[in-house]
């Protein structure tokens, strides 16, 4: 992981990252993860970049070891009402506010800041330079990785465990065939166009 400079004047630091900005289903889901300096992580790194299998075993570690962690989301008729930008900052505000420890300072994936009631700081690429953010990324996809396995479940012929609600060609086809359900974001144009809003 390249260096990453910390804000000086903070000791308690929160990360925060998302995951489901461009699926065509389901919440966007947000983690926030204050670390315990004294029992380091090993192999954090950009969700993306892990196996399935490393993230889970991350995410474990990650529940077990930080000082804080929590989850935050925004769904569909929030998404559809709000824009995915600002239902994206929604849920990363409510991420921090459900943490246990409020932290002296948030570092946050991206290139915006939530509005949140201590001070934060965007960090482009944040989930591969910073250890906070890494972690974060990891709960968030794990939690919204594991939501579509259960949304899968519940509509087996959308085939969502094999896409995770992305706007694959298998998704948009099986969207065509089946329609959209409840928890498909409105305000996406494949949804509308199949809705025949567009």
């Amino acid at each position: 992981m390249s260096v990453f400079i910390y804000p000086s004047g903070y000791q308690c630091f929160a990360g925060v990252d998302e995951v489901g900005r461009g699926p065509l289903v389901g919440d966007v889901v947000t983690a926030a993860v204050i670390l315990d300096p004294a029992q380091p992580i090993i192999g954090l790194n950009d969700s993306k970049k892990l196996s399935e299998k490393k993230r889970l075993l991350l995410a474990d570690e990650i529940k077990l070891k930080a000082k804080a962690w929590a989850i935050g989301r925004a769904s569909p008729a929030e998404i559809d009402q709000l824009n995915i930008l600002h239902a994206t900052m929604l849920a990363m505000s409510r991420a921090v506010a459900a943490l246990a420890i409020t932290p002296d300072f948030v570092l946050v994936d991206g290139n915006r800041e939530p509005q949140l009631l201590v001070p934060c700081l965007a960090v482009v690429k944040g989930d591969g330079l910073v250890a906070e953010i890494s972690a974060a990324s990891i709960i968030a996809k794990v939690a919204r990785d594991q939501e579509m396995l259960e949304l899968d479940a519940r509509h087996p012929e959308y085939q969502f465990a094999k896409h995770k609600g992305y706007p694959t060609a298998l998704h948009l086809e099986l969207l065509q065939k089946h329609g959209a359900i409840a928890e498909h974001r409105r305000s996406f144009k494949p949804v509308q166009r199949v809705l025949g809003e567009l």
